[in-house]
């Protein structure tokens, strides 16, 4: 009866479907996630959530093992060398590969599938930024030239954006490499159904907010997974997802919140995984007045940073969590000690701010998504800034915004004092240099090269194509020391990650490119 009870309930939040009642037909493996992406065509990805997608249906040149990110493999290259200058790529493709068509894939697949992210102009596009050229010196040989020395390319083309499509079939469908792809290429619409990879299986059909179904490819070059049919479902709700799977309706709930773990840990029938992500929560202040107001004044920034209380916020995401020092997590080269980060410091941030002019303090409004990602639920996180900060005098209103609303304000820079989260592009430090002036997410900030100290536009300049690891790592320390004092984020923790998943499933592992590769999954 309780059974029967569960599954009338879940029918009525709209948990179960066609597709989870296929199983008894075909295997399937049935996935509950807070859905944050929007687009399935891989040279536009950028959402965490689509990783999963994206990393089953398309290969890249390389890639990581499915359980870590400590080291580079070979995946589409079998092999590839670097000129003595660094500033050249010749990679040798497999001669075994073909696309979910059947069409053999070539070197001028790589070059259009480059071009094409590069010249889209979209979100991932910066990440190719040092890329000077691309050209198939012949079917199987790709060779990349990049304008300087990039200590993380062979990370950042493991990105979902550097995935190989079938240059034909998506070309067949309205898609370019030209140098206008902007506006000529009409090929997304497409691509939001249909797929153009080599990976293990294919984009079967997306409905928006709903779910993403993915079927075995055939043809898959690699070893065949085990699934016939991955079904992805938006199930916003954590509550929904722990509903969902306790009743065996879907086989992974992917983002558990702490309070959830130990109902799951004493179930028998659900084994939990939990560890430090390498997610970065943290706050926006716009240096623009206009848009930021008291949050645009650096005493302001500082005053913000010291009057949180980083033990208590860590404590809202559980198992795992932890505070970075900086603007860098935790597990990164070069990345502070935990024991060197900021301590909540109250008459310090009383301080700054009767410096600054605001000795009574001033209201202003905090934004952010409302959403759970990976188990930490953004409007709890913003009701504690909101305690923490009324401490020193500082009103914060919330102000909740549905997740796409919230992000295209954020990414146009129109966001005055904002809580947002950071997931690597790529593994690799380089990537919080985006949090310097000029970068994606100091644009956000409205932090530029015309308003930013020299100081940290130098050490931003020689980070950048410092090729010697030992010398990085200082100048990273230079730049981590330099954000807890000036600029305008103040990072908040590293949440725990969190994932349930039914005990009969096997091979579950988690990596912090893709979180969970669900190709790799069995009964």
């Amino acid at each position: 009866m309780r059974r029967l009870f569960v599954l009338l309930l879940a029918l009525s939040l709209g948990v179960v479907s066609l597709g989870a009642a296929s199983a008894q037909d075909e295997k399937v493996l049935v996935v509950g996630l807070s859905e944050d992406y929007h687009s399935l065509d891989p040279s536009r990805a950028y959402e965490p959530g689509g990783s999963l997608i994206h990393h089953s249906v398309y290969d890249t040149l390389v890639t990581f093992p499915s359980d870590s990110v400590s080291e580079i493999i070979p995946n589409l290259a079998e092999s590839w060398t670097t000129s003595d200058d660094g500033l050249v790529y010749t990679f040798t493709l497999r001669d075994d590969v073909t696309f979910s068509n059947g069409d053999s894939l070539t070197a001028e697949d790589v070059v259009f599938s480059f071009n094409r992210m590069k010249n889209l102009k979209d979100n991932p596009s910066f990440l190719a930024d040092t890329i000077a050229s691309v050209e198939a010196a012949d079917d199987l040989t790709f060779v990349m030239t990049l304008t300087q020395p990039d200590p993380a390319i062979l990370a950042k083309i493991i990105f979902d954006a550097f995935s190989v499509l079938n240059a034909d079939e998506v070309r067949a469908n309205g898609g370019t490499d030209a140098e206008d792809a902007a506006e000529t290429d009409t090929a997304e619409a497409w691509l939001m159904s249909h797929s153009a990879g080599t990976g293990p299986y294919m984009v079967e059909s997306y409905d928006p907010s709903v779910q993403t179904v993915l079927a075995r490819n055939p043809g898959y070059w690699g070893e065949a997974p085990y699934f016939d049919r991955i079904i992805i479902r938006n199930l916003p709700e954590t509550s929904t997802q722990k509903l969902a799977l306790e009743a065996g309706d879907i086989d992974i709930a992917m983002d558990v919140i702490a309070d959830q773990v130990p109902s799951f840990a004493s179930n028998p029938n659900i084994t939990v995984f939990s560890t430090q992500s390498d997610t970065l929560i943290f706050l926006l202040m716009n240096q623009n007045p206009d848009i930021g107001g008291p949050v645009s004044d650096p005493l302001v920034q500082r005053a913000i940073r010291y009057a949180l209380n980083y033990d208590e916020l860590r404590f809202l995401s559980g198992e795992g969590a932890n505070t970075p020092a900086a603007m860098v997590p935790i597990g990164f080269a070069g990345a502070l000690d935990p024991s060197e980060a900021l301590k909540q410091d109250l008459d310090q941030a009383r301080a700054l701010l009767a410096e600054a002019g605001y000795a009574d303090g001033f209201t202003i409004n905090l934004e952010y998504p409302d959403f759970n990602y990976i188990g930490t639920e953004f409007g709890i996180v913003a009701q504690k800034v909101q305690a923490d900060l009324a401490q020193v005098g500082i009103t914060v209103s919330l102000v909740p915004q549905e997740f796409q609303v919230s992000l295209d304000a954020y990414r146009s820079g129109q966001q005055g004092f904002s809580q947002w989260l950071w997931n690597p592009d790529y593994h690799d430090t380089l990537d919080y240099v985006e949090f310097l002036p000029g970068g994606v997410v100091g644009n956000r900030a409205n932090w530029t090269d015309e308003n930013a100290a020299a100081e940290i536009l130098e050490l931003r300049d020689a980070v950048k194509t410092e090729n010697d690891p030992g010398v990085r790592n200082d100048l990273f320390r230079e730049i981590q020391l330099y954000e807890q004092q000036n600029g305008p984020f103040a990072p908040l923790f590293q949440p725990g990650v969190h994932f349930a998943y039914r005990s009969d499933l096997q091979g579950f592992a988690y990596n912090g490119q893709w979180r969970v590769d669900l190709t790799a999954l069995y009964r």
